[in-house]
């Protein structure tokens, strides 16, 4: 009896993990057919407000900042956020603003707080100075080219788009792992994203890029409607939804940079993932394990491995392995990275995948931006002194 159980629960285990990494490699392929199609011609361009909030002087900084004044786009204008005068970052702002002095460049340095969300209240401080109709938020860590603008804005002459939102892909800085937190986003959170793409979901909402009218977000309450949300972009998302809107995943694809001093740095920041996607969807979230195709392969095979299937269990243990260097390789090709050279950091990659979702059902404190936050259920945060 306890054998037949084994032989059950290892095919399970097997047959699923070799379902979605077979699954996740077509979605990933098919993205990237869908990306490299070429963009419509541009319609009418109405102008538009770059909201860029800064924290510290980041690695690549001025190169990330700079890809955005240079866009070809008639009418825009970007507006630089700190919630401290003293920011660094403002220095890497003023060089770019007598570097391109005719493009409409306003700063905003404000600590007011208008809830526990830091990038939140930084926003809200900001919008002050956007002046135009369609507002465009997006992270100081991405770099993207002169069609970026256009490209994103166009789904929005739809009158039922409510917003627009980008996947990225990371580059790391130097360092292990930084490498092992790019591998991260590239080789389980965009291909768990593509595969929904795959299936009509339309959730997904990355702060990464937020386009919108400036009108549906005074519509659904502005930025104070989820400025004590850890998910601040999945709560906007879902509200505009509840609008009747539609939100579209642009095939513009962004590259960001991606940083990790220490192993340290990198549990944490994945740390805070884990409880932002706990906050989304708690009941979905017990099961993410699914996903996590070899570790998951590995249980199948270890309960099989005293039955007379073992040697199936091994073909489908295989077959899992290769899908998985499969989406690893494919993810690198043509995106400037050396084939070979992370390969094996791939099993350590799944084990850390491993161990910081189950820290984070045991740990509710997040850091982000070196403030410590506590989060609850739903997602929201307060700020620890």
């Amino acid at each position: 009896m306890g054998q037949f159980i084994c032989t059950i629960a290892g095919c399970i285990c097997l047959g699923i993990a070799a379902g979605f990494a077979l699954t996740a490699l077509i979605a990933v392929l098919a993205w990237r057919k869908f990306t490299s199609r070429p963009l419509r011609p541009a319609g009418a361009q109405p102008a538009v407000t770059i909201l860029k909030p800064l924290c510290g002087d980041e690695p690549g900084l001025y190169e990330h900042l700079r890809s955005f004044c240079r866009q070809h786009y008639p009418t825009y204008q970007i507006v630089f956020g700190t919630l401290d005068a003293e920011d660094p970052a403002l220095g890497t702002v003023a060089r770019l603003a007598a570097e391109f002095p005719d493009l409409a460049i306003d700063v905003v340095a404000n600590p007011q707080r208008h809830g526990h969300n830091n990038k939140s209240s930084n926003l809200i401080n900001m919008l002050v100075k956007a002046r135009h109709p369609l507002l465009l938020i997006a992270d100081s860590d991405i770099t993207v080219g002169p069609d970026y603008l256009a490209a994103v804005t166009e789904s929005l002459a739809d009158a039922g788009v409510g917003l627009v939102t980008c996947l990225s892909y990371d580059l790391p800085t130097r360092g292990v792992w930084s490498r092992l937190g790019a591998m991260y986003i590239n080789e389980w959170y965009f291909p768990s994203v593509v595969v929904a793409w795959l299936f009509g979901h339309q959730d997904y909402a990355s702060g990464q890029t937020l386009c919108l009218r400036r009108s549906t977000l005074e519509a659904i309450g502005g930025l104070r409607a989820f400025a004590d949300h850890l998910a601040d972009d999945y709560q906007l998302g879902q509200l505009i939804r509840k609008q009747g809107l539609r939100i579209i995943l642009s095939s513009y694809e962004i590259q960001a940079q991606h940083h990790e001093p220490d192993l340290a740095a990198l549990c944490r920041h994945e740390l805070r993932w884990n409880r932002t996607l706990h906050a989304v969807s708690p009941w979905s979230f017990r099961f993410i394990f699914l996903t996590f195709t070899v570790p998951l392969a590995a249980i199948g095979l270890a309960l099989m491995a005293a039955t007379p299937w073992h040697a199936l269990a091994w073909a489908a243990f295989l077959c899992v392995a290769c899908a998985r260097l499969g989406l690893h390789l494919v993810q690198r090709l043509g995106r400037g990275r050396p084939l070979f050279a992370d390969l094996a950091l791939v099993p350590l990659r799944d084990l850390l995948l491993c161990w910081n979702w189950g820290r984070s059902f045991f740990c509710r404190r997040v850091t982000w931006r070196g403030a410590s936050f506590d989060v609850d259920a739903t997602g929201v945060m307060r700020r620890i002194a």
